[in-house]
């Protein structure tokens, strides 16, 4: 895992310091150290920008291989050090002498462009690149609708990477020569088409292959179970414990669609089932959905899977709605009769937050319900370590395999404690909400 992580880095560290020493190898002569620094941070910061496009969680032969959880956390920071390299790097170079640049330094080596349109375009784009990540990082306490955010997220993407191809080719040194000029449009088009492929051609993919409602359950007084039928196609191809994103009673062109978690498993046929929370947004309009209505899906992502895994036992550590994938993993191996040993551990706030306890109380389960009612059989407390210390042995520590999700702080601490126990990395798997 860790080789895999550090050869992935590496060709991504390669990819992002291409332009740069494509850019060097056919221009030559840098300027002083000061003024060379400022062009590296510039570049850098344009092409991680690019890159973010790939980055966004959806291009599966990427997140599969590192996780979701990893490659939005990626995403995040690289978003952060774009920023830092933009913004720091106009700071490097030295003004321009008022009659202009050097008439006879037409490489640029002793000078910067002085045209306005050249660099209000980097301006513009310095200004908006902090908003774009202003309003990613705090949406939700920013609060306002995913779509909308979702609608603001690109547009201000693709503006940002326009704006950053003009001021790069009208004030960028090394962009005068044409081959250096060339990479950068070939991979700003590219950035962009990534956004026409998935706003364009996936949904029109999805309208070929539609599904309806099934059914539709109330499970608890906040939580659903909604499932899907393939509608004249065979369904989709997924692993037990990843999650799509679905768009119900919408067109297939949709913007609004949201990411669920599959409670299915693949081998009990063609039909989706999620167990769904009223959180906001299409999350509080579940009960007026009606059986019949079309709905497309997206997916499979995520790489909360324990197929192919050689552990002798699987943990699932669950909290709220977080049990939706692991009862896509627990029924997966119920149906194909798999030999390793299972372990649930699912927390609540109260008991009536619990679903599918008779399905759950057939394998080994403890409930944990921080506000019990009276007659609760339960662990009452959360999900933490002096809790975990009384309900898993060493066997399980030394040897198995710990698939979690749930609310932020409940994963934190238990990653700290597993970790702490001596759990290596590559026997946890970890999948949170928040896809932003």
């Amino acid at each position: 895992m860790h080789f895999r992580l550090t050869v992935l880095l590496g060709l991504y560290a390669l990819a992002i310091a291409s332009p740069l020493l494509f850019a060097w190898h056919y221009f030559g002569n840098p300027r002083d150290i000061l003024q060379e620094l400022g062009t590296i941070l510039g570049m850098l910061a344009f092409a991680m920008i690019l890159s973010e496009f790939a980055l966004s969680g959806r291009m599966k032969s990427f997140s599969e291989r590192v996780g979701m959880d990893a490659t939005m956390r990626f995403h995040r920071i690289i978003g952060w050090l774009a920023l830092s390299a933009a913004l720091l790097h106009p700071f490097f170079y030295e003004s321009t002498p008022s009659g202009g640049l050097f008439p006879w330094d037409s490489s640029r080596e002793f000078s910067v462009t002085s045209e306005f349109a050249a660099i209000a375009t980097g301006v513009v784009a310095l200004v908006l690149l902090p908003a774009l990540i202003v309003l990613a990082v705090w949406r939700s306490a920013l609060d306002y609708r995913y779509e909308v955010w979702r609608r603001l997220h690109g547009i201000l993407a693709a503006a940002i990477a326009l704006l950053l191809l003009h001021h790069t080719l009208e004030a960028g040194r090394y962009a005068m020569h044409k081959n250096v000029a060339l990479l950068w449009q070939v991979l700003t088009v590219l950035a962009l088409l990534s956004l026409v492929y998935r706003y364009l051609l996936v949904p029109l993919r999805q309208r070929s292959k539609p599904w309806k409602v099934s059914r539709l359950e109330r499970l608890t007084d906040k939580q659903w179970q909604l499932c899907l039928q393939p509608a004249g196609h065979d369904g989709l191809f997924y692993k037990a414990g990843q999650f799509a994103w679905i768009k119900v009673g919408r067109s297939a062109l949709s913007i609004a669609e949201n990411p669920f978690s599959i409670a299915s498993a693949p081998a009990s046929g063609s039909e989706l089932s999620f167990v769904i929370k009223e959180l906001g947004d299409f999350t509080s309009t579940l009960s007026e959905i009606e059986v019949g209505t079309t709905t497309y899906v997206d997916g499979a992502y995520g790489s909360l899977t324990v197929d192919g895994r050689g552990e002798p036992g699987v943990v699932l550590i669950a909290g709220g709605v977080g049990i939706a994938p692991m009862l896509g993993i627990l029924r997966q191996m119920q149906q194909t009769k798999d030999a390793r040993k299972l372990k649930v551990i699912y927390g609540n706030r109260e008991e009536s937050q619990i679903v599918c306890a008779d399905e759950l109380s057939c394998v080994d389960t403890t409930f944990v319900v921080q506000e019990p009612e009276a007659g609760f059989e339960g662990t009452v407390g959360i999900v933490d370590a002096k809790m975990l210390d009384g309900c898993l042995n060493s066997e399980q520590l030394a040897s198995w395999l710990f698939v979690l999700c749930g609310p932020a702080p409940m994963m934190e601490a238990v990653e700290t404690y597993l970790k702490v126990r001596g759990v290596s990395d590559d026997r946890l798997l970890c999948e949170r909400f928040n896809y932003d």
